[in-house]
Protein backbone atom coordinates (compact mmCIF):
# COMPACT_ATOMS: atom_id res chain seq x y z
CA UNK A 1 0.00 0.00 0.00
CA UNK A 2 1.72 3.33 -0.90
CA UNK A 3 1.98 6.05 1.64
CA UNK A 4 -0.94 8.45 0.28
CA UNK A 5 -3.02 5.54 0.19
CA UNK A 6 -2.09 4.52 3.73
CA UNK A 7 -2.80 8.08 4.78
CA UNK A 8 -5.99 8.13 2.90
CA UNK A 9 -7.13 5.45 4.85
CA UNK A 10 -6.51 6.57 7.80
CA UNK A 11 -7.63 9.91 7.72
CA UNK A 12 -11.09 8.58 6.50
CA UNK A 13 -11.78 6.64 9.72
CA UNK A 14 -10.75 9.73 12.03
CA UNK A 15 -13.56 11.15 9.91
CA UNK A 16 -15.77 7.98 10.94
CA UNK A 17 -14.95 8.38 14.65
CA UNK A 18 -15.18 12.13 14.82
CA UNK A 19 -18.62 11.69 13.29
CA UNK A 20 -20.07 8.90 15.47
CA UNK A 21 -18.77 11.07 18.39
CA UNK A 22 -19.66 14.74 17.46
CA UNK A 23 -21.79 14.51 14.29
CA UNK A 24 -24.31 11.72 15.05
CA UNK A 25 -27.01 12.08 18.01
CA UNK A 26 -26.31 9.81 20.75
CA UNK A 27 -28.90 7.74 21.98
CA UNK A 28 -31.12 9.64 25.37
CA UNK A 29 -29.87 6.65 26.86
CA UNK A 30 -26.54 7.20 26.96
CA UNK A 31 -27.21 10.88 27.28
CA UNK A 32 -29.52 9.99 30.48
CA UNK A 33 -26.34 7.62 31.99
CA UNK A 34 -24.19 10.50 31.72
CA UNK A 35 -26.22 12.99 33.12
CA UNK A 36 -26.27 10.84 36.10
CA UNK A 37 -22.70 10.44 36.07
CA UNK A 38 -21.66 14.42 36.30
CA UNK A 39 -24.43 14.88 38.82
CA UNK A 40 -23.07 11.97 41.16
CA UNK A 41 -19.70 14.05 40.94
CA UNK A 42 -21.26 17.00 42.12
CA UNK A 43 -23.04 15.33 44.53
CA UNK A 44 -20.09 13.75 45.80
CA UNK A 45 -18.55 17.23 46.06
CA UNK A 46 -21.50 18.09 48.07
CA UNK A 47 -23.09 20.50 44.91
CA UNK A 48 -26.21 19.59 42.93
CA UNK A 49 -27.10 21.01 39.42
CA UNK A 50 -30.05 23.44 39.02
CA UNK A 51 -31.34 25.63 36.49
CA UNK A 52 -33.81 28.12 37.70
CA UNK A 53 -32.09 29.85 40.25
CA UNK A 54 -29.61 30.94 38.13
CA UNK A 55 -32.40 32.26 35.12
CA UNK A 56 -34.52 33.77 38.18
CA UNK A 57 -30.59 36.01 39.26
CA UNK A 58 -30.73 37.23 35.34
CA UNK A 59 -34.20 38.33 36.21
CA UNK A 60 -33.79 39.86 39.17
CA UNK A 61 -30.63 41.92 36.83
CA UNK A 62 -33.29 42.56 34.30
CA UNK A 63 -36.28 43.86 36.84
CA UNK A 64 -33.11 46.06 38.26
CA UNK A 65 -32.74 47.35 34.69
CA UNK A 66 -35.98 48.83 33.73
CA UNK A 67 -36.80 49.76 37.07
CA UNK A 68 -39.42 47.18 38.50
CA UNK A 69 -37.00 46.44 41.28
CA UNK A 70 -37.40 48.70 43.47
CA UNK A 71 -41.22 48.54 43.08
CA UNK A 72 -41.11 44.62 43.50
CA UNK A 73 -38.61 44.76 46.28
CA UNK A 74 -35.47 43.36 44.68
CA UNK A 75 -32.40 43.99 46.05
CA UNK A 76 -29.78 46.26 44.68
CA UNK A 77 -27.04 44.71 45.10
CA UNK A 78 -27.64 40.69 44.07
CA UNK A 79 -24.31 38.41 43.54
CA UNK A 80 -22.49 38.34 40.46
CA UNK A 81 -23.85 35.56 37.79
CA UNK A 82 -20.31 34.45 37.59
CA UNK A 83 -20.22 33.35 41.22
CA UNK A 84 -23.83 32.24 41.90
CA UNK A 85 -23.67 28.52 41.68
CA UNK A 86 -26.86 27.78 39.52
CA UNK A 87 -25.98 30.88 37.51
CA UNK A 88 -22.61 29.79 36.61
CA UNK A 89 -23.93 26.54 35.55
CA UNK A 90 -26.41 28.25 33.32
CA UNK A 91 -23.71 30.09 31.84
CA UNK A 92 -21.52 27.32 30.92
CA UNK A 93 -24.13 24.67 30.16
CA UNK A 94 -25.40 27.14 27.32
CA UNK A 95 -21.43 27.46 26.38
CA UNK A 96 -21.23 23.56 26.10
CA UNK A 97 -24.00 23.10 24.08
CA UNK A 98 -22.74 25.99 21.81
CA UNK A 99 -19.63 23.93 21.50
CA UNK A 100 -20.99 20.71 20.85
CA UNK A 101 -22.91 22.47 18.10
CA UNK A 102 -20.32 24.18 16.48
CA UNK A 103 -18.42 20.84 16.65
CA UNK A 104 -21.49 19.18 14.87
CA UNK A 105 -21.81 21.78 12.49
CA UNK A 106 -25.40 22.24 13.88
CA UNK A 107 -24.76 25.55 14.95
CA UNK A 108 -27.16 28.01 13.09
CA UNK A 109 -29.22 31.18 13.98
CA UNK A 110 -32.53 29.47 13.63
CA UNK A 111 -35.39 32.44 13.11
CA UNK A 112 -38.86 31.24 14.06
CA UNK A 113 -42.31 32.48 12.59
CA UNK A 114 -43.74 35.60 14.16
CA UNK A 115 -46.30 33.47 16.21
CA UNK A 116 -43.89 31.24 17.54
CA UNK A 117 -42.59 34.35 19.28
CA UNK A 118 -45.75 35.15 20.86
CA UNK A 119 -45.68 31.18 22.36
CA UNK A 120 -42.45 31.87 23.49
CA UNK A 121 -43.30 34.42 25.52
CA UNK A 122 -46.49 33.42 26.72
CA UNK A 123 -44.57 29.90 27.65
CA UNK A 124 -41.69 31.67 29.00
CA UNK A 125 -43.83 33.38 31.25
CA UNK A 126 -45.96 30.53 32.34
CA UNK A 127 -42.65 28.23 33.23
CA UNK A 128 -41.40 31.07 35.66
CA UNK A 129 -44.85 31.51 37.50
CA UNK A 130 -44.80 27.71 37.49
CA UNK A 131 -41.01 27.49 38.70
CA UNK A 132 -41.95 29.80 41.36
CA UNK A 133 -44.56 28.22 42.96
CA UNK A 134 -42.58 24.93 42.40
CA UNK A 135 -39.41 25.72 44.07
CA UNK A 136 -37.95 24.98 40.74
CA UNK A 137 -38.14 24.04 37.34
CA UNK A 138 -38.64 20.62 35.70
CA UNK A 139 -34.37 20.26 36.71
CA UNK A 140 -34.54 21.95 40.24
CA UNK A 141 -38.06 21.10 41.36
CA UNK A 142 -38.78 17.17 39.68
CA UNK A 143 -35.45 15.63 38.53
CA UNK A 144 -33.28 16.26 41.31
CA UNK A 145 -35.48 16.49 43.99
CA UNK A 146 -36.03 12.59 42.49
CA UNK A 147 -32.41 11.62 43.36
CA UNK A 148 -33.03 12.96 46.29
CA UNK A 149 -35.71 11.17 47.39
CA UNK A 150 -38.20 14.08 48.02
CA UNK A 151 -41.94 14.21 47.54
CA UNK A 152 -42.37 17.25 45.95
CA UNK A 153 -40.59 15.53 42.82
CA UNK A 154 -43.30 13.26 42.42
CA UNK A 155 -45.76 15.93 42.88
CA UNK A 156 -44.49 18.17 40.70
CA UNK A 157 -44.53 15.04 37.97
CA UNK A 158 -48.04 14.84 38.76
CA UNK A 159 -48.48 18.21 37.77
CA UNK A 160 -46.17 18.12 34.46
CA UNK A 161 -48.13 15.19 32.91
CA UNK A 162 -51.34 17.25 33.53
CA UNK A 163 -49.57 20.61 32.14
CA UNK A 164 -48.45 18.62 29.04
CA UNK A 165 -51.32 17.20 28.13
CA UNK A 166 -53.40 21.02 28.86
CA UNK A 167 -50.72 22.47 26.80
CA UNK A 168 -51.17 20.44 24.16
CA UNK A 169 -54.77 20.44 23.60
CA UNK A 170 -54.54 24.30 23.79
CA UNK A 171 -51.29 24.10 21.06
CA UNK A 172 -53.89 21.67 18.65
CA UNK A 173 -56.88 24.47 18.90
CA UNK A 174 -54.22 27.55 18.02
CA UNK A 175 -53.50 25.31 14.87
CA UNK A 176 -56.19 24.32 14.17
CA UNK A 177 -57.63 28.03 14.07
CA UNK A 178 -54.84 30.42 14.43
CA UNK A 179 -53.10 30.81 10.37
CA UNK A 180 -51.51 34.32 10.85
CA UNK A 181 -47.51 34.26 11.49
CA UNK A 182 -46.85 30.79 10.45
CA UNK A 183 -44.61 30.74 7.63
CA UNK A 184 -41.19 30.52 9.14
CA UNK A 185 -38.95 32.59 7.31
CA UNK A 186 -36.31 31.57 4.97
CA UNK A 187 -33.10 29.63 5.76
CA UNK A 188 -30.00 31.94 5.83
CA UNK A 189 -26.83 29.10 6.16
CA UNK A 190 -23.79 30.09 7.94
CA UNK A 191 -21.19 31.85 6.26
CA UNK A 192 -18.16 30.06 8.28
CA UNK A 193 -19.64 26.74 8.57
CA UNK A 194 -16.39 25.12 7.48
CA UNK A 195 -14.22 26.58 10.03
CA UNK A 196 -17.63 25.68 12.82
CA UNK A 197 -15.60 22.55 14.56
CA UNK A 198 -12.58 24.71 15.42
CA UNK A 199 -14.22 27.63 16.63
CA UNK A 200 -15.80 24.62 18.81
CA UNK A 201 -12.69 23.56 20.10
CA UNK A 202 -12.01 26.79 21.29
CA UNK A 203 -15.02 27.35 23.30
CA UNK A 204 -13.61 23.98 24.89
CA UNK A 205 -10.37 25.52 25.55
CA UNK A 206 -11.43 28.38 26.90
CA UNK A 207 -13.17 26.45 29.46
CA UNK A 208 -10.51 24.34 30.06
CA UNK A 209 -8.23 27.35 30.91
CA UNK A 210 -10.75 29.29 33.05
CA UNK A 211 -11.55 26.45 35.25
CA UNK A 212 -8.00 25.84 35.72
CA UNK A 213 -7.35 29.27 36.72
CA UNK A 214 -10.27 28.99 39.04
CA UNK A 215 -8.61 26.04 40.39
CA UNK A 216 -5.55 27.54 40.85
CA UNK A 217 -6.85 30.43 42.39
CA UNK A 218 -5.98 31.38 46.70
CA UNK A 219 -9.65 31.96 46.75
CA UNK A 220 -12.28 28.88 48.17
CA UNK A 221 -15.23 30.53 46.21
CA UNK A 222 -12.88 30.26 42.85
CA UNK A 223 -11.87 26.96 43.76
CA UNK A 224 -15.38 25.55 44.23
CA UNK A 225 -16.93 27.25 40.90
CA UNK A 226 -14.11 25.87 38.85
CA UNK A 227 -15.27 22.03 39.10
CA UNK A 228 -19.04 23.98 38.16
CA UNK A 229 -17.26 25.52 35.22
CA UNK A 230 -16.46 21.76 33.88
CA UNK A 231 -19.69 20.32 35.10
CA UNK A 232 -21.84 22.92 33.54
CA UNK A 233 -20.41 22.91 30.32
CA UNK A 234 -20.51 18.89 30.44
CA UNK A 235 -23.70 19.03 30.99
CA UNK A 236 -24.52 21.20 28.36
CA UNK A 237 -22.59 19.25 25.87
CA UNK A 238 -24.40 16.41 26.57
CA UNK A 239 -28.03 17.60 26.58
CA UNK A 240 -27.45 18.37 23.20
CA UNK A 241 -25.59 16.05 22.11
CA UNK A 242 -28.27 13.36 22.97
CA UNK A 243 -30.55 16.03 22.60
CA UNK A 244 -31.78 15.35 25.76
CA UNK A 245 -34.53 17.41 27.12
CA UNK A 246 -37.09 17.00 29.88
CA UNK A 247 -40.02 18.67 28.27
CA UNK A 248 -39.69 15.71 26.08
CA UNK A 249 -40.06 13.48 28.62
CA UNK A 250 -43.93 14.94 29.23
CA UNK A 251 -45.03 16.03 25.48
CA UNK A 252 -43.88 13.35 23.10
CA UNK A 253 -45.83 10.41 24.96
CA UNK A 254 -49.09 12.43 24.49
CA UNK A 255 -48.36 14.16 21.07
CA UNK A 256 -46.76 11.25 18.87
CA UNK A 257 -46.86 8.36 21.35
CA UNK A 258 -42.65 8.19 21.22
CA UNK A 259 -41.41 7.21 24.67
CA UNK A 260 -37.43 6.67 24.32
CA UNK A 261 -37.07 10.30 26.13
CA UNK A 262 -39.37 9.37 28.92
CA UNK A 263 -37.60 5.93 29.26
CA UNK A 264 -34.27 7.18 29.36
CA UNK A 265 -35.12 9.70 32.52
CA UNK A 266 -36.76 6.83 33.57
CA UNK A 267 -33.73 4.94 33.42
CA UNK A 268 -31.98 8.30 34.88
CA UNK A 269 -33.61 8.06 38.11
CA UNK A 270 -32.91 4.37 38.87
CA UNK A 271 -29.84 5.03 38.49
CA UNK A 272 -29.42 8.16 40.37
CA UNK A 273 -31.91 7.57 43.28
CA UNK A 274 -29.58 5.04 44.94
CA UNK A 275 -26.38 6.73 44.54
CA UNK A 276 -28.17 9.78 46.04
CA UNK A 277 -29.16 7.52 48.90
CA UNK A 278 -25.84 6.47 49.88
CA UNK A 279 -24.02 9.87 49.60
CA UNK A 280 -26.84 11.30 51.61
CA UNK A 281 -26.63 8.18 54.27
CA UNK A 282 -22.85 9.05 54.81
CA UNK A 283 -22.96 12.51 55.17
CA UNK A 284 -21.91 13.66 51.72
CA UNK A 285 -24.47 16.15 50.90
CA UNK A 286 -27.14 17.49 53.41
CA UNK A 287 -30.80 16.53 51.49
CA UNK A 288 -32.58 19.29 52.79
CA UNK A 289 -30.38 21.76 50.43
CA UNK A 290 -32.35 20.87 47.52
CA UNK A 291 -35.95 19.94 49.06
CA UNK A 292 -38.38 22.49 48.17
CA UNK A 293 -40.61 23.74 50.78
CA UNK A 294 -43.53 23.24 48.57
CA UNK A 295 -44.66 19.61 48.69
CA UNK A 296 -47.82 19.26 47.97
CA UNK A 297 -50.01 22.36 46.53
CA UNK A 298 -47.00 24.42 45.05
CA UNK A 299 -45.36 21.76 43.52
CA UNK A 300 -48.53 20.36 42.05
CA UNK A 301 -49.98 24.00 40.93
CA UNK A 302 -46.76 24.89 40.01
CA UNK A 303 -45.57 21.43 37.60
CA UNK A 304 -49.30 22.01 36.24
CA UNK A 305 -48.49 25.86 35.21
CA UNK A 306 -44.92 24.94 34.03
CA UNK A 307 -46.44 22.11 32.08
CA UNK A 308 -48.71 24.17 29.93
CA UNK A 309 -45.30 26.90 29.10
CA UNK A 310 -43.07 24.28 28.51
CA UNK A 311 -45.16 23.21 25.73
CA UNK A 312 -45.84 26.67 23.94
CA UNK A 313 -41.86 27.67 25.02
CA UNK A 314 -40.53 24.55 22.85
CA UNK A 315 -38.81 23.79 25.46
CA UNK A 316 -37.92 22.96 30.00
CA UNK A 317 -35.38 25.29 31.60
CA UNK A 318 -32.24 23.21 30.94
CA UNK A 319 -33.76 22.34 27.45
CA UNK A 320 -34.53 25.87 26.23
CA UNK A 321 -30.81 26.67 27.56
CA UNK A 322 -29.17 24.39 25.58
CA UNK A 323 -31.00 25.21 22.37
CA UNK A 324 -29.96 28.79 22.73
CA UNK A 325 -26.52 27.39 22.45
CA UNK A 326 -27.93 26.06 19.29
CA UNK A 327 -29.03 29.47 18.28
CA UNK A 328 -32.27 29.03 18.25
CA UNK A 329 -34.04 32.76 18.62
CA UNK A 330 -37.44 31.65 19.63
CA UNK A 331 -35.47 29.81 22.67
CA UNK A 332 -33.86 33.44 23.29
CA UNK A 333 -36.95 35.14 23.73
CA UNK A 334 -38.60 32.50 26.03
CA UNK A 335 -35.38 32.27 28.22
CA UNK A 336 -35.88 36.29 28.76
CA UNK A 337 -39.50 35.74 29.98
CA UNK A 338 -38.61 33.01 32.20
CA UNK A 339 -36.07 34.86 33.46
CA UNK A 340 -38.05 37.89 34.01
CA UNK A 341 -41.51 36.04 35.28
CA UNK A 342 -39.53 34.11 37.80
CA UNK A 343 -38.00 37.26 39.34
CA UNK A 344 -41.71 39.02 39.10
CA UNK A 345 -43.42 36.11 40.33
CA UNK A 346 -41.02 35.19 42.93
CA UNK A 347 -41.38 39.18 44.06
CA UNK A 348 -45.14 39.54 44.33
CA UNK A 349 -45.44 36.05 45.97
CA UNK A 350 -42.92 37.07 48.38
CA UNK A 351 -44.98 40.11 49.27
CA UNK A 352 -47.98 38.05 50.14
CA UNK A 353 -46.18 35.63 52.36
CA UNK A 354 -46.39 32.67 50.60
CA UNK A 355 -42.57 31.59 50.43
CA UNK A 356 -42.12 33.02 53.70
CA UNK A 357 -39.89 30.25 55.15
CA UNK A 358 -41.10 29.10 59.14
CA UNK A 359 -39.15 25.99 60.82
CA UNK A 360 -41.29 23.12 62.26
CA UNK A 361 -38.54 21.78 64.82
CA UNK A 362 -40.80 19.36 65.98
CA UNK A 363 -41.34 17.52 62.17
CA UNK A 364 -40.27 13.55 62.82
CA UNK A 365 -38.03 14.62 65.40
CA UNK A 366 -36.04 16.81 62.69
CA UNK A 367 -36.46 20.49 61.23
CA UNK A 368 -38.40 21.31 57.86
CA UNK A 369 -38.69 24.59 56.47
CA UNK A 370 -42.27 25.50 55.88
CA UNK A 371 -44.15 27.87 53.49
CA UNK A 372 -47.52 28.87 52.53
CA UNK A 373 -47.43 26.57 49.44
CA UNK A 374 -46.06 23.54 50.77
CA UNK A 375 -43.11 22.02 52.93
CA UNK A 376 -39.88 20.13 52.96
CA UNK A 377 -41.22 16.40 52.64
CA UNK A 378 -38.50 14.37 52.72
CA UNK A 379 -39.32 10.40 52.08
CA UNK A 380 -36.88 8.90 54.42
CA UNK A 381 -38.10 10.73 57.26
CA UNK A 382 -42.23 10.42 56.14
CA UNK A 383 -42.26 6.87 55.06
CA UNK A 384 -39.05 5.49 58.47
CA UNK A 385 -36.41 4.53 56.03
CA UNK A 386 -34.71 4.26 52.88
CA UNK A 387 -36.33 0.53 52.46
CA UNK A 388 -39.65 1.69 51.82
CA UNK A 389 -38.42 4.86 50.21
CA UNK A 390 -36.69 3.18 47.35
CA UNK A 391 -39.00 0.32 47.12
CA UNK A 392 -41.87 3.18 46.65
CA UNK A 393 -39.44 4.88 44.00
CA UNK A 394 -38.60 2.31 41.89
CA UNK A 395 -42.67 1.28 42.06
CA UNK A 396 -44.03 4.36 40.63
CA UNK A 397 -40.61 4.53 37.97
CA UNK A 398 -42.02 1.02 36.96
CA UNK A 399 -45.96 2.28 37.15
CA UNK A 400 -44.80 5.19 35.09
CA UNK A 401 -42.61 2.54 32.34
CA UNK A 402 -45.48 0.61 32.22
CA UNK A 403 -47.94 3.36 30.95
CA UNK A 404 -45.16 5.04 28.61
CA UNK A 405 -44.82 1.34 26.98
CA UNK A 406 -48.40 0.52 26.59
CA UNK A 407 -49.03 4.20 24.91
CA UNK A 408 -45.89 3.24 22.33
CA UNK A 409 -47.80 0.14 21.16
CA UNK A 410 -51.41 1.52 21.38
CA UNK A 411 -51.04 5.25 20.94
CA UNK A 412 -54.75 5.80 22.98
CA UNK A 413 -53.42 8.36 25.19
CA UNK A 414 -51.92 10.45 22.50
CA UNK A 415 -53.95 14.04 22.02
CA UNK A 416 -52.57 14.96 18.55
Amino acid sequence: MSKSIHNSVWLKGFKQDYKAVFVDSWSAYTGAILLVIIMAALMGSGLFWGVFGGIKLWGDYLNNTIGLGSVLGIKIQLESPLMHRISLLDITLVMGAFSAALLSRQFHINRAPPLEYIWAIAGGTLMGIGAVLAGGCTTGGFFVPLLFSSASGWAMWAGLLVGAVIGLKLLLWTMENITWGCTPPAYKPGRFKKWYPWFGVMVAVFILFWAINWWNSDEDKKIVRALLVVAGFAIGFVLHRSRFCLSRVFREPFMTAEGEMTKALILAVALGAPVGALLIFNGTIDPYLTVPARFWLGSLLGGLIFGIGMVFAGGCASGSLWRVGEGHLKLVVSVIFFAWSGSTAGAIFSKFGLLKPDFDIDFLDGIAEITGIGYQAYMPDLLGGWGFTLLLTYLMLAIWYIFIRYNESTSKFTVF
